[in-house]
């Protein structure tokens, strides 16, 4: 359980606060709700190359990582397709550090030629190293071009492709921090050893005079249902051949993400997960075996995906994963199955609130959500998925025609 405040500036700035009086640290998280599915399709990655622009200092502050270190602070950031996270932690008492870094780049980001082109080569360089150079480094690429054809979670948060940052202009770049970094288009959580009254006071400080700027950001485009089975073979110089296979399920704040979690959980929770007892250890089949949700705000996937045996064809693991979901849409899981892993995830969850990042890193991504409340209420609603739940959801989700297949082939 997470006690929090919530308060809205003047300025659209969304503020949530909660006290925590076991800390000696404190942790201010402001998330950006931008992400790679609100860029324009011939400029991907832009909202990465947001990521790595916004620790480039600003008109007051040259070097943002300095007044942290001095501090005794440390910061990071991360995008993913929905939104941008940028956090710090340091003592109770250089709080302002930190309000005052956040608020000053939320406005006054310094982006010069010689800035955009330095991270415009850093980030073409990673584009490279991990997902064009490396083993593998595709896989996902296509298997969300397969999945999708109209959202833009069909690119994944690198981009489809380096040319798109190699050709950005200081122009456009300038127009998407003014679109989508600004107060109202944010939320700042903060939590700390401190009263509550007191952490609103010190954001209305640092941020209430910073004025919005109100843009009309282009409408996300919603992909339509899928209606016929999709597949996928390529051919890579890697070590063995993989086969993924996805389906198409409910967003983050859905009963079907909640139940397609649990069920990943059921399938590849540990070496005692189904599909690494069946098909890993006991028919051995596999080297290696998987399934997970993305976890996207809209509709997402849910993914099996399996690293064949020399000796396995395609077409053995394709029908070893079509058997455990036929076992989910046609039996009930077990009592103990069930509970072992609502287990886990109550454990997890509890555990992650013990540390002061993860609270204000939540309290901005259940905000960012729409469903602040929901911070302390999925654990109930993981609790009361039952057997039933789980085979109407298999039998909804893991339907042919709602599958996209990806058969990533060693080279012969």
């Amino acid at each position: 359980m997470i006690p929090y405040r919530r308060h809205t500036l003047d300025n659209g700035l969304t503020v949530v606060v909660n006290r925590d009086r076991t800390s000696k640290l404190t942790a201010v998280n402001i998330l950006y709700k931008v992400g790679a599915r609100n860029e324009d399709p011939a400029r991907t990655g832009f909202a990465h190359l947001f990521e790595h622009l916004m620790f480039r200092g600003t008109r007051a502050v040259p070097d943002f990582d300095l007044p942290v270190q001095q501090a005794s602070g440390e910061n990071n950031a991360f995008t993913n397709n929905d939104y941008t996270d940028f956090y710090i932690t340091l003592p109770r008492d250089n709080v302002e550090t930190a309000l005052w870094l956040e608020s000053d780049r939320m406005e006054g980001l310094d982006i010069t030629p010689e800035k955009l082109a330095t991270e415009k080569k850093v980030v073409i360089e990673e584009f490279r190293q991990r997902y064009l150079n490396q083993p593998y480094g595709d896989q996902t690429m296509l298997l969300r071009a397969l999945a999708y054809r109209t959202h833009p979670y069909r690119w994944a948060t690198i981009g489809l492709t380096p040319d798109h940052i190699a050709a950005a202009t200081l122009d456009e770049v300038e127009a998407f921090y003014r679109t989508h970094y600004r107060p109202s288009n944010a939320v700042l959580s903060i939590s700390a050893d401190m009263e509550e009254e007191r952490m609103f006071a010190l954001a209305e400080r640092w941020f209430a005079p910073l004025a919005d700027r109100p843009a009309a950001a282009a409408p996300i485009p919603q992909e339509p249902p899928q209606t016929e089975a999709r597949r996928l073979e390529v051919e890579r110089d890697v070590p063995a051949t993989t086969v993924t296979v996805a389906f198409r399920m409910g967003g983050r704040t859905s009963d079907d993400f909640r139940t397609g979690d649990l069920v990943s959980d059921l399938l590849a929770g540990g070496d005692s997960g189904r599909l690494h007892r069946r098909l890993v250890k006991e028919l051995r089949l596999l080297a290696s075996a998987n399934a997970y949700v993305s976890g996207d705000v809209d509709p997402g996937l849910f993914v099996f995906t399996g690293q064949l045996l020399p000796e396995t064809t395609v077409e053995q693991a394709e029908a070893a994963f079509r058997d455990e979901i036929e076992a989910l849409q046609r039996h009930d899981v077990a009592a103990y199955e069930l509970e072992k892993v609502k287990n886990k995830f109550e454990a997890n969850t509890l555990f992650g609130e013990l540390n002061v990042m993860n609270k204000a890193m939540n309290l901005g991504f259940y905000e960012m959500l729409g469903d602040l409340a929901l911070v302390n209420r999925e654990v109930d609603e993981y609790r009361a998925i039952d057997p039933e739940t789980i085979r109407d959801f298999a039998r909804r989700t893991f339907r042919p025609e709602n599958s996209s297949t990806l058969i990533y082939k060693a080279r012969k």
